[in-house]
């Protein structure tokens, strides 16, 4: 490295120049973009090492179970780092979504322990936790001895920290004063509106601010336009159709999913006479302008269709439509972002959350060198460099978010994504009432909307059933 690069990032470790002018000047010397970003990540990890013991395990390796996910090309590109500031090795299996889920259910299962640490959707710690296959990470995240005094745990954002938070009775609230911390946030995705400019211009339309807009928005380009449809959402058989866009509006009209009454007994509440009308406006929705198989829609086939021009609109994961904006998708470069309120008299958005999230498997021999790389992991240096070097989106740090080079690079390639997220984070956060049958009461709720939409059941019929059926198998469960 020259004298001149030297200086300016020892000024940087000094807290006399902030990353962005850091980059700046090092792109005066020449230095490209992505060298400087590489080299202020070098650098910022070994200022980590002045003021905790990183090396406390050097020697140790441990093994970790992980989904094949851009949050994981991250991690792996800048695995160097780690094995250089703690002396660790690090082995990983990385297998496809679709299988992904039993891999670690299995490994928790067996009680095996081959993997140290694993990848987690929060909504699957509800499983985990109780069944004592993961510990309470509280453990470690406050003991100052095993976290290093940077790791700044409250710079994780509220909604989404206390999201992976349970104290593990079934309808208590997520992030309680006793909850336990099953899980630390990744990465997470809020559910907002992504829409082709072109298309919405092409019929003289404005973005939709609210659900009645949404439906006739969706409802002119199905007219307008050939070969388009207007609202890309969810429909498959899955507790995954419930959880991003019709949840994150049916919780902005203040509808719940369950009860919970005074003596900790759960009920149905899907079948109110407002559930109802919002049910009823959805399905309309998915009959006059959703796909003509959207009942086998997940999210890849949501996010292909908005990225092949085939739907002019999708209300789902923002990182979804962020992919489809790049890469060799047809309409990479035409896509915008906005926040969306359902509900016309709410003041902001309240998106339902998916978090990819790290976890300790219980029966590792290994939990305290574990932590180590769960910390890197989800710490603010490896989420800056993540969110500025890769596809790291979206962060679960205030840190990163207010990152002005991060913040430039989404502003000029993903319009309106900034803005989006800003407005709706606030309100972002998991809308569901945590309980051990979340996986098997929210599919049997997708399988109703199925019926609903092919007008083999009507709306409020379907919804009488389905409370029915909610709350006999919360009673045998002993939850209701």
């Amino acid at each position: 490295m020259y004298e001149k690069e030297k200086d300016l990032i020892d000024a940087f470790r000094r807290g006399q120049m902030s990353r962005r002018s850091l980059i700046r000047a090092l792109g005066a010397l020449g230095v490209s973009a992505g060298t400087a970003g590489v080299l202020v990540n070098m650098v910022s990890t070994q200022a980590m090492a002045a003021d905790f013991d990183w090396k406390k395990h050097a020697g140790t390796g441990v093994k970790l179970l992980l989904n094949k996910h851009p949050y994981t090309d991250a991690m792996i590109a800048n695995l160097d780092n780690f094995k250089a500031l703690t002396g660790m090795e690090v082995a990983y299996d990385i297998f496809p979504e679709d299988v992904y889920f039993d891999k670690v259910t299995a490994a928790l299962s067996s009680r095996s322990s081959e993997y140290d640490a694993f990848m987690t959707g929060a909504y699957m710690t509800w499983t985990y936790g109780p069944a004592g296959w993961i510990p309470d990470l509280n453990e470690w995240i406050q003991d100052s001895d095993k976290t290093s005094p940077t790791y700044n745990w409250e710079d994780m954002l509220e909604g989404v920290r206390k999201s992976c938070a349970w104290n593990g009775r079934p309808g208590g609230e997520l992030g309680s004063d006793d909850a336990k911390q099953w899980c630390i946030p990744w990465g997470y995705e809020q559910n907002n509106l992504a829409y082709n400019a072109g298309m919405l211009q092409q019929i003289g339309a404005s973005v939709p601010t609210n659900m009645s807009e949404l439906i006739e928005v969706a409802a002119k380009a199905t007219k307008d336009i050939d070969g388009v449809y207007g609202i890309g959402v969810r429909g498959s058989r899955s507790w995954a159709t419930i959880h991003p866009g019709f949840l994150s509006a049916y919780a902005n009209f203040g509808e719940q999913d369950l009860n919970l009454s005074g003596d900790g007994k759960l009920s149905a509440a899907m079948n109110t006479a407002s559930s109802k009308a919002f049910h009823a406006d959805w399905v309309r929705m998915i009959q006059e302008s959703g796909a003509a198989d959207w009942s086998s829609h997940t999210w890849y086939q949501v996010g292909t269709d908005l990225g092949a021009g085939k739907s002019a609109m999708i209300f789902d994961a923002d990182i979804l439509g962020y992919f489809m904006n790049g890469g060799d998708n047809a309409m990479a470069g035409k896509l915008a972002y906005a926040p969306f309120a359902a509900n016309p008299a709410a003041s902001a958005p309240t998106p339902n959350i998916w978090i990819w999230s790290l976890s300790m498997s219980n029966f590792s021999s290994k939990k305290d060198a574990a932590w180590y790389f769960m910390q890197w992991a989800s710490g603010p240096e490896h989420g800056l460099f993540g969110a500025t070097q890769m596809d790291f989106v979206n962060p679960v740090r205030e840190s990163v978010w207010a990152d002005s080079g991060f913040r430039e690079r989404l502003d000029k390639s993903y319009p309106g994504y900034v803005a989006m997220h800003d407005v709706s984070a606030p309100g972002a956060s998991i809308k569901f009432t945590a309980q051990p049958l979340f996986f098997d009461l929210t599919t049997e709720w997708a399988s109703s909307l199925q019926k609903m939409v092919a007008k083999e059941l009507p709306v409020d019929e379907g919804l009488d059933q389905l409370a029915e059926s909610v709350n006999r198998q919360l009673k045998d469960a002993g939850l209701g």
